[in-house]
């Protein structure tokens, strides 16, 4: 994997992002980016929370993640990208990553708090006309979900539900914003989170603030 990495062109770069690290977003350096991958650096800074760590821990942190999700607001590219090597240096961490589900046309109205949806593929029920139906998530945000069902439904937009995943342990209301018929047998329903038992989804960032680590 790291060949990859190092036989693609890397321009050198001065500009900030964040990343998804052991269930918190930390703000990075980005010391060079390729077509297939970027080369961050972590410094002994606080995380998003302000839950601050040491180097170590925070090194210690980075080899065990096998993946992380991040944000780069200057290039534009928010998602998943594999960890392919991680060096400790001078008091900071170097991750190297390669891209792995990236959206490549960012929007600017992220940065006006429309949040970071992550996709993900997680089974669940949602109360429709009555009835229980399986669906899949397709991307989960802070805000809201995007769930796929495997049959054509009519639901009314606005119209308040309930729904639940035990994967990430969430249940909750949820007010249907849009609804497409992608085939007969196919129907996407985007969501909006109205009631929640949880304040916080396990896994999933905002990506909202960027200004907290000087270039």
């Amino acid at each position: 994997m790291n060949t990859m990495l190092e036989r693609s062109y890397r321009k050198n770069l001065s500009s900030q992002g964040l990343i998804f690290l052991a269930g918190q977003e930390r703000a990075v350096k980005v010391k060079n980016l390729s077509i297939s991958g970027v080369l961050i650096e972590l410094c002994n800074m606080p995380a998003i929370e302000d839950n601050h760590i040491s180097s170590e821990e925070l090194y210690q942190l980075a080899l065990e993640s096998l993946v992380v999700d991040i944000f780069l607001p200057d290039m534009r590219l928010a998602g998943e990208a594999d960890v392919v090597r991680v060096e400790f240096d001078q008091g900071c961490v170097l991750m190297a990553l390669e891209f792995k589900n990236i959206s490549h046309d960012v929007d600017n109205l992220l940065y006006k708090r429309k949040v970071y949806r992550k996709n993900m593929a997680v089974p669940g029920h949602i109360l429709i006309n009555g009835d229980y139906l399986e669906f899949d998530t397709v991307n989960v945000s802070v805000d809201g979900l995007m769930i796929q069902i495997n049959k054509a439904v009519q639901v009314e937009e606005n119209l308040i539900t309930v729904f639940e995943f035990s994967a990430l342990d969430l249940q909750g209301e949820a007010r249907v914003v849009w609804q497409e018929k992608l085939s007969p047998a196919l129907t996407l329903i985007g969501l909006q989170y109205v009631h929640m038992e949880k304040t916080a989804l396990p896994g999933i960032p905002q990506f909202e603030r960027i200004d907290v680590y000087p270039v």
